[in-house]
């Protein structure tokens, strides 16, 4: 069993990917907390992953709140593992997340990072990768991703995050500002550009976008995953100002 959050498609990508190698099913975390399903059943050779972006060098906190409110039915110390993708580097995204882990009492066995192409523009000095870029990563994950598979399927416990420079000081201290003040619906609108496409309230994984008139209204469940302002085919979507000449990214498998 594979859960897993995506909003631009990254880590979708991944988790259908490491799917088919392992043959394990997949659940997407924002609808099993809509409907409110909490009690999994795991067999006992049944993996267990979890597969999500690099939010500010961690786990987006939907991650962690449903690791909270996940329970295992037949829990055994089956093998769990995660899958994280990055635009450059992790920080301590693998203490946090084996951290959550074992507060439920379980074990994290593995633990790996996918470099992806960057989507997040919301700060300044940050936009998406070039066009060169992007799609050197996105050939690379194709085999990264491949081999995190032969790990997985070998039940290897092995830990492959990319940590970067300063993994503390991006973690432990930028994280939390992030977190508390950098995940918010205010500043988000749409121009005169948009054509009331309702492209964004479909590809919000929160629900959190509702067409009202010939407009997008955004609500306060937001996670910051931005796929509201990649996937504008108008660039109608923008965030106050600093969104104006930045680029945009969704993963092309998932268009």
């Amino acid at each position: 069993m594979i859960f897993y959050f995506s909003g631009t498609g990254n880590s979708k990508w991944i988790a259908k990917q490491l799917a088919d190698i392992l043959q394990e099913k997949l659940v997407f975390i924002p609808e099993a907390m809509r409907n409110a399903i909490s009690d999994y059943e795991i067999a006992d050779e049944e993996k267990v992953g979890f597969v999500f972006p690099v939010y500010s060098w961690g786990p987006p906190p939907i991650i962690l709140q449903f690791i909270e409110y996940l329970t295992f039915k037949g829990y055994n110390n089956q093998y769990l593992f995660f899958v994280c993708s990055c635009g450059d580097d992790t920080g301590l995204t693998q203490q946090v997340f084996c951290s959550a882990i074992a507060a439920r009492g379980w074990k994290c066995a593995a633990g790996f990072s996918v470099i992806m192409p960057n989507n997040y523009v919301l700060l300044p000095g940050f936009d998406v990768d070039s066009k060169d870029v992007e799609e050197r990563k996105l050939n690379n994950a194709i085999s990264r991703v491949a081999e995190v598979g032969r790990i997985i399927g070998g039940r290897e416990e092995l830990f492959q995050c990319k940590e970067g420079s300063f993994p503390f000081i991006k973690t432990k201290v930028i994280n939390p500002l992030f977190t508390k003040w950098g995940i918010s619906t205010e500043k988000f609108h749409a121009t005169d550009a948009c054509i009331a496409c309702k492209r964004c309230e479909k590809v919000c994984p929160m629900s959190n976008i509702v067409m009202i008139g010939w407009k997008p209204v955004w609500g306060t469940d937001c996670t910051s995953c931005l796929a509201c302002y990649h996937a504008c085919p108008q660039r109608a979507v923008q965030y106050g100002k600093t969104t104006k000449k930045k680029g945009q990214y969704f993963n092309p498998n998932e268009k």
